[in-house]
């Protein structure tokens, strides 16, 4: 348990450490911190919060700079958000609410990542909402033997084509009666309520009809997975402008394995999309995020009152995490009001 002279450097050490990238020394600390201590007694304080593995010295210097447990209780018990301040990194002389309109659920999300990763000047990651897997119109058109094009239109109008490979060769005329039977019977169903309620009717439609039915459902299925598991990044170079990544080669490639298995980052972004508000993740700790030099500071999104994703921003450890908050939170809620609003 820290007292309040330990925290109150603490903050001091970790404060100056974001702000300029050096390690603090005991000199800085006694002018920054406002308590009136001497040289001696802070450096002791310092001795013992390296000790509990708070803070650590760098070989090249005699100041100490913040772990990532040291960074865990800063953010966790001494980081203030100025709320008066959250416009302000979000305006930048552009309306971002203007940039996320629901035109197309897919553009909302690209424009969300690319603005979270400007206004952090970090990487930006925005995963595609999860959607109740229902059709608002569906069609079949032939291309050629055994080759059958299938066209799926969201309730949200986002389309989907997939080419089936089929047993039968079908004329457009089949293909035009399948489209107007599916279309009458099970538009704005679910796709898995459309696979039970063709269970009992397959054997009420023309074999072949009924088999391709089958066929452009487990297609509605797969296509509706595969979407899911979509997440945007933008940025990635940024991080190599990073000093603290600067010339440390191995961290680099990390990281870039890190962006392009794009599973792991669902993985690491899914924990966010169960907690309410802002979560902050730090180098190292628990697992969660693979890399030491990095940490994660996201959100869910929501749909119409529904968690549906998540977006944050990763960058290193050594970030503004207030102003990354702030820009999480208010991204969230703007992706949230763009994609809730109703397609004209």
């Amino acid at each position: 348990m820290l007292d309040d002279r330990a925290k109150m450097l603490l903050k001091t050490l970790v404060e100056r450490y974001i702000a300029d990238g050096q390690p603090v020394g005991s000199r800085t600390l006694s002018k920054t911190s406002g308590l009136e201590l001497s040289p001696a007694t802070i450096r002791n304080v310092m001795s013992d919060l390296e000790e509990l593995g708070l803070i650590a010295s760098p070989h090249t210097s005699a100041g100490r700079i913040p772990t990532a447990r040291g960074y865990r209780i800063f953010v966790d018990t001494m980081l203030t958000t100025r709320r008066g301040a959250a416009a302000a990194p979000m305006q930048g002389g552009v309306m971002l609410d203007e940039q996320l309109q629901p035109d197309q659920p897919k553009r909302v999300i690209a424009h969300a990542a690319q603005m979270l990763s400007n206004l952090s000047q970090f990487v930006g990651v925005v995963t595609a909402p999860r959607k109740a897997s229902v059709f608002r119109h569906m069609e079949f058109l032939r291309l050629g033997e055994r080759r059958v094009l299938l066209i799926l239109v969201s309730p949200d109008g986002d389309v989907q084509n997939r080419v089936l490979f089929t047993a039968h060769d079908y004329t457009q005329g089949q293909l035009v009666e399948a489209t107007n039977y599916l279309n009458a019977h099970f538009a704005g169903l679910s796709i898995e309520a459309v696979r039970e309620r063709l269970k009992g009717e397959v054997d009420a439609l023309r074999g072949e009809i009924g088999v391709l039915m089958q066929a452009a459902v487990q297609a509605g299925s797969d296509a509706v997975h595969e979407d899911a598991d979509q997440v945007i990044v933008s940025g990635e170079r940024k991080l190599l402008d990073v000093q603290d990544f600067g010339t440390d080669l191995g961290s680099i490639r990390k990281m870039f394995d890190l962006f392009e298995q794009k599973t792991q980052l669902l993985r690491l972004l899914d924990g966010s999309s169960r907690a309410e508000g802002v979560s902050i993740y730090i180098g190292g700790e628990s697992g969660v995020v693979p890399i030491e030099e990095l940490s994660i500071v996201s959100a869910p999104y929501e749909i119409d009152g529904q968690i549906v994703g998540t977006l944050g921003v990763i960058g290193p450890t050594r970030m503004a995490y207030d102003r990354m908050i702030q820009i999480v939170d208010i991204t969230s809620r703007l992706v949230g009001n763009a994609l809730s609003q109703k397609q004209p």
